[in-house]
């Protein structure tokens, strides 16, 4: 079967405004490949991945889904799905090679060939500089830790603007900060891989810190026309109960999750809550430098939304042994929980079905945000920039591939962000995560959340019964009936 021979679910309400942005997202570290091709020079993954015990099967991002060399024929796929957006990051460590100094002209030279091919088929390409790939020597100066790793970020946003903004006006400056600073630096499931939950708040205000002076340098090299957003993995933080204790929980862990990336980016404060509850990790009013928080709220053309499952919490009770887990589930547990200041709160399992992640499939968590951002930020446009669920596919002897949960999960997801659209959430686009199975961080190749399948030994791509389901809707601007 392929795209053009899907019977044609009959559309029903709720259809999606003209002119909304439909697209799916990548990472490059995760299909990019080529690790040591055109100029590009090792990230924090390379080395951590290669670190004996940090990924499944001592799996490396070394060739993923070889996109460096493939990338014509996944545009080509984009065409066929009708998308009219397609979410990329660009590797730091591929345009500027260590972090630093002169660009890389053959790694610039590979995106101007992605942009135009994506230009070509009438794609708008949206570019992200930093999905989790710093360059390794930064690191060894300190990575996030250090003020001078922001300044860094500039200095490299400014060189892709310059060479990419006549063609790319869709930028965001960082993918899920939270990930960076308190799996990185918290609780070391990912890279660089350390463990201390002070260096995770370090880590945290210079993140924000690179977004404002990356903003800044931006607006400084595009057309004004361009736009520059941000992009956080939100949570719907919810009590487990109604006593002082659970709802003090929550509020603890909806600081850690949300308001300490909202607060800043769009009030020029940090919660002083939160700021509270981790004086005893680090002296705040040494690390916040005068004008940081000036340059952290720059103003934003929107923000992206990424969203995969709710997080239930509760106050521990004496004798519990406290489930140290993250925002998407048993993902990212470890020896260490990622968050800090912590101490004292439960997260549980959240009820529903679950993804092949563990993650339980709940797409009220999705509405929730989108309204309370309706609520908080008026006047800020939202963007879905990540959505989706892996899922143990496989191709079936006739070559096809069947993956009916993927679509129920999709389809409640989108309808939620149809519901939330009704009720006054300025939403303007979907990115489904993710076009291709990819290399999954530390779960190396063994989970798959692409709408097209990818045999890793051969590279053959199988578009699955999800990524037919998907292109209707894009051509139909409509959700299907049930």
């Amino acid at each position: 079967m392929t795209l053009d021979t899907l019977p044609s679910p009959a559309p029903s309400a709720p259809v999606f405004p003209p002119g909304f942005l439909w697209g799916t997202a990548t990472a490059a570290y995760q299909i990019e490949g080529a690790a040591a091709e055109g100029g590009r020079t090792p990230s924090i993954w390379d080395t951590f991945s290669r670190t004996p015990g940090k990924v499944r099967n001592g799996d490396t991002g070394d060739i993923a889904a070889d996109h460096y060399h493939r990338f014509r024929d996944d545009v080509a796929l984009m065409a066929d799905l009708g998308l009219s957006a397609y979410r990329f990051s660009l590797a730091w460590p591929r345009v500027v090679p260590g972090g630093s100094g002169p660009v890389n002209p053959e790694g610039l030279a590979f995106y101007d060939r992605l942009v135009d091919a994506l230009l070509e088929k009438d794609i708008t390409p949206v570019a992200t500089l930093y999905h989790w790939d710093l360059p390794q020597e930064l690191e060894d100066a300190g990575g996030w830790t250090e003020c001078a790793t922001a300044e860094r970020f500039a200095e490299y946003a400014a060189a892709a603007a310059r060479r990419l903004g006549d063609r790319v006006g869709m930028w965001t400056t960082l993918n899920e900060p939270w990930c960076s600073a308190f799996l990185g630096y918290g609780n070391g499931v990912h890279a660089p891989g350390r463990t201390d939950h002070g260096d995770a708040l370090r880590a945290h205000h210079h993140l924000m810190l690179a977004h404002g002076l990356g903003t800044a340098a931006l607006r400084a090299e595009l057309p004004a026309a361009a736009q520059v957003s941000l992009v956080l993995n939100l949570a719907a933080v919810r009590a487990a109960g109604t006593t002082p204790a659970d709802l003090d929980a929550a509020r603890r862990i909806d600081g850690l999750a949300n308001r300490i990336f909202l607060d800043p980016v769009f009030h020029g404060r940090y919660p002083e809550d939160v700021l509270a509850d981790t004086a005893h990790l680090l002296d705040w009013d040494a690390l916040v430098r005068d004008g940081d928080l000036a340059e952290i709220s720059r103003p934003l053309d929107a923000l992206g939304i990424n969203y995969y499952t709710p997080t239930l919490v509760a106050a521990a009770e004496d004798g519990d042994a406290v489930r140290r887990t993250g925002p998407r589930g048993d993902n990212h547990a470890g020896e260490l929980t990622p968050w800090p200041a912590s101490e004292g709160v439960r997260f549980l399992p959240a009820p529903g079905t679950r993804t092949a992640m563990d993650w339980p499939v709940d797409a009220d968590g999705l509405y929730e945000i989108l309204t309370r951002l309706r609520d908080e930020l008026p006047g800020t446009p939202l963007v879905v920039t990540e959505n989706g669920a892996a899922y143990d596919d496989y191709t079936d002897p006739s070559g096809e591939v069947h993956d009916p949960e993927r679509v129920a999960y999709l389809h409640a997801h989108l309808a939620a962000v149809a519901r939330a659209a009704a009720d006054g959430a300025d939403v303007r686009g979907y990115f489904l995560w993710s076009l291709l199975d990819n290399f999954e961080w530390a779960y190396g190749y063994g989970k798959r959340f692409g709408i097209v399948h990818v045999d890793f030994a051969s590279q053959r791509r199988t578009p699955k019964d999800s990524a037919r389901w998907y292109a209707e809707v894009v051509r139909s601007g409509a959700l299907p009936e049930d």
